[in-house]
């Protein structure tokens, strides 16, 4: 295949795409709209799996490396009630079955596998124009252009390339996280450490829940998952850290101290994080030198699948390039209904949960986490319940400008 790859968006889908076209002699550039890799936290733990995640890494040639950052022991499971009392605690089983990493490691590693210049940052899109014959003109922030006979959005969210493809926009799902971090928790806060163990631990409820895990360096974080309108969240404030602590915390009024000091002890400023969706069944008919990845194809509600859906959307339409280097649209026909496929199933699963968890109190709700967590066990995607997680290294030199690192 002779047609250069551009790529928008420096995520773990379009940094796996990259790889894998690398791999197969295919050359692409990856334009980022962050300033660097180091411009903003890259997100919490990931559990990458056999069955998606896991693939992809492997399709991207970096199997060893990425056993290299796997946090030994953070597959254990705890699920507790509001009072604090264990329910159930399963240890990490020591399979690798979903191994928890740290996404901003996994990013770097992806980084640094490609040749030096591939990502331009500083590149934000401001505008996308049709030229027919299927090529596209993508227009950047700081003037510059650049024109492709292939166009990929990796861009997240709320992607600019999308509109090439579909109408559908996201729209507010009815939920939100709000992540607190706690430093150094065995020390200072070790009632909180003992409660969440030395993996992940839930604690559900109706209307709300929180979640938390253990990161590298003795680390906390939490996501306390509310069910609330948009109003209601927009009526804290959320740059004063104690009282906007305080305002979640009163939801949760009675639970055991140790869990509530999640919230009223995070040693930084609560960051709320509303959850979109794209309407269920969102597709596009083939357009001519476009497609997309990830939560730029299919944004959904933190199920614990969009990383690993997204590195493996990359993983394989960078196969299907390679595999059809005469037929662009042919590899393109074919990944889209595959992917489709892939993040539909996903979706059918995380409503039938959602469904029976909607129906159940709070001690009810616990037995569907049970099942759910005891369920990840078992090895392959249709044994999986969804597991709620948190949204999205050292340096590279950037590039200067946006206008000439690839004009095709």
């Amino acid at each position: 295949m002779h047609t250069p790859v551009t790529i928008i968006g420096a995520g773990l889908g379009g940094l796996t795409l990259a790889r894998v076209l690398r791999l197969n002699g295919i050359p692409a550039a990856v334009y980022e709209a962050e300033p660097s890799p180091l411009a903003r936290t890259q997100g919490g733990m990931l559990d990458i799996h056999d069955y998606n995640g896991q693939l992809a890494v492997a399709a991207a040639g970096l199997m060893d490396e990425f056993r290299g950052l796997v946090l030994e022991g953070r597959q254990q499971m705890r699920i507790l009630r509001r009072d604090g009392t264990v329910l159930y605690d399963q240890p990490d089983d020591g399979t690798g079955g979903r191994p928890e990493v740290q996404r901003g490691e996994l990013r770097q590693l992806l980084l640094d596998s490609l040749p030096e210049g591939t990502v331009r940052w500083g590149c934000k899109v401001t505008e996308v124009r049709a030229l027919g014959e299927g090529r596209h003109q993508v227009v950047f922030a700081d003037g510059g252009t650049v024109t492709t006979g292939l166009l990929i959005g990796a861009d997240g969210a709320w992607s600019k390339i999308r509109p090439l493809l579909s109408d559908a926009v996201p729209e507010y799902v009815g939920t939100a996280f709000v992540e607190t971090y706690l430093y150094d928790a065995d020390s200072r806060h070790p009632a909180a450490a003992k409660a969440v163990g030395g993996g992940s631990m839930g604690v559900p409820a109706q209307g709300g829940d929180i979640m938390a895990h253990r990161e590298r360096g003795d680390t906390l974080h939490t996501y306390v998952t509310l069910t609330r309108p948009l109003d209601w969240f927009a009526a804290i404030d959320f740059t004063d850290r104690v009282a906007a602590a305080t305002a979640i915390a009163a939801e949760f009024e009675g639970w055991a101290p140790e869990l509530t000091a999640l919230i009223t002890d995070g040693d930084t400023a609560p960051v709320l994080r509303p959850h979109y969706a794209l309407p269920d069944g969102t597709r596009w008919g083939r357009v001519p030198g476009v497609t997309a990845l990830g939560d730029a194809a299919h944004l959904a509600a933190p199920n614990g699948e969009g990383a690993n859906l997204a590195m493996l959307d990359g993983a394989e339409l960078g196969k299907a390039l390679a595999e059809h280097p005469d037929d662009v649209e042919a590899a393109l026909a074919g990944y889209e209904e595959a992917m489709f496929q892939r993040s539909e199933q996903v979706a059918a699963r995380t409503a039938e949960f959602s469904e029976l968890a909607s129906g159940a109190d709070g001690e009810d709700t616990a037995e569907l986490m049970i099942e759910a967590f005891a369920a990840l066990s078992r090895s392959g995607p249709e044994s999986q319940v969804p597991a709620r997680r948190g949204p999205d290294p050292g340096p590279v030199e950037p590039e200067t400008g946006c206008q000439a690192a690839n004009t095709y």
